[in-house]
């Protein structure tokens, strides 16, 4: 950690050292020190942190967000910058141009970084996808689920009334049933505690079910005896139940409608060999009718191609994990570098897969992977 924060405010040093020197050395001294407080607070935000140990949710939505407005702000500017220099020495106006094309990007990307901030992690949108399949039985045509994921909930520590806005919204469209496919927490169980009223009015008829995300296994922070992780996991687990949901651990139910029923199966996190893998897939769909529609929760969304298409005969299953990285444009988001499948509905032949970019977020920030609540309807 002690490498990341000395190339951090050396990098930052850097960078202002160009601007300061190479682009406005005629300023004012007043000007020069306005224009470098943000990267003050950037250094303090940064002490704290990785000096002083404070790793609180807190802490970490400044360091978060001081990085995207001052740091890559003032970076974007700077790349721009230099390379007009070097255009420059062929083509003289080339200098003038790139600064003003450098400028041009920061202040976008400085109001993209904004709006993320203040408005996008708090706008709540809905996703309708209609299932069709010839084994849905004629009773469920028309069943409505909705999936969450990713709730993160201490990131809303700061803006409680989101989540109530979330469960009055999904609660508004009368789901018959409603599942969470993981990561429920960040890294303590201790998060869910105030929102313990609030999450437990979300009503279904046929229930809640939930599985485990990698984060509910709170992995991500450091422990004093007497805590472990496997007595936060106990806890979240505790809590879940508290709530009125039903957690899957590798295993499955019955969802019925008079003579006609489907299966619902949900596995702990399946994470392959980047994160806590606990999935036992055979376990969880065992018994159950080969003729029957098979509804699987998994958080990780690459276990459906890893183990879901080729080892079992799940119909439709539904994950989460990838949050879009919490950034998208237009159908392109930088998570695609890591999962060929990160947002939407994917299909192989008459299997799917649908991919929740999140209701929430580790870090209070989204733009264009806005929060999602995911309606999906069996036809």
């Amino acid at each position: 950690m002690s490498i990341v924060f000395s190339v951090l405010v050396i990098l930052l040093i850097l960078l202002d050292s160009y601007v300061i020197f190479g682009i406005i050395p005629a300023a004012p001294l007043w000007g020069k020190g306005l224009f470098l407080l943000p990267s003050i607070a950037y250094l303090l935000v940064l002490g704290r942190m990785f000096l002083g140990g404070d790793t609180r949710q807190s802490m970490l939505n400044w360091l978060f967000w001081l990085t995207l407005c001052v740091f890559l702000t003032t970076l974007i500017f700077c790349l721009f910058s230099v390379l007009g220099k070097g255009v420059g020495l062929f083509w003289q106006p080339g200098s003038r141009l790139f600064n003003i094309l450098g400028l041009a990007c920061a202040v976008g990307w400085l109001g993209i970084s904004l709006y993320g901030i203040i408005f996008g992690w708090k706008k709540i949108t809905v996703d309708e996808v209609s299932i069709p399949s010839s084994k849905i039985p004629p009773s469920f045509k028309g069943y409505r689920i909705v999936q969450l994921s990713d709730f993160h909930i201490g990131t809303y520590h700061d803006s409680p009334a989101t989540v109530d806005r979330i469960v009055e919204k999904v609660n508004s469209l009368n789901p018959d049933l409603i599942v969470f496919t993981g990561d429920l927490v960040n890294s303590s169980s201790g998060e869910i505690t105030e929102f313990k009223e609030i999450l437990s009015r979300l009503k279904a008829k046929d229930g809640i079910y939930s599985v485990l995300g990698n984060h509910d296994y709170c992995l991500y922070r450091e422990y004093t005896a007497p805590d472990s992780p496997e007595k936060e996991l106990a806890k979240v687990i505790s809590n879940e139940s508290e709530i009125g949901w039903h957690l899957l651990r590798n295993e499955s139910v019955q969802i019925k409608q008079g003579n006609d029923s489907i299966a619902l199966a949900g596995v702990d996190n399946a994470g392959g060999k980047r994160f806590t893998n606990q999935a036992d897939l055979p376990k969880a769909i065992k018994g159950l009718p080969e003729d029957e529609f098979k509804i699987l929760l998994s958080h990780d969304p690459s276990h459906w191609r890893r183990e879901v298409l080729p080892h079992s005969g799940i119909d439709l299953t539904l994950s989460g994990h990838t949050h879009a990285m919490q950034f998208k444009i237009g159908k392109w988001s930088p998570s695609s570098w890591a999962y060929p499948e990160w947002g939407g509905l994917y299909n192989e032949g008459d299997r799917k897969l649908y991919v929740s970019t999140g209701i929430g977020e580790n870090i209070a920030f989204r733009f264009g992977a806005y929060p999602q609540i995911v309606l999906i309807t069996l036809d």
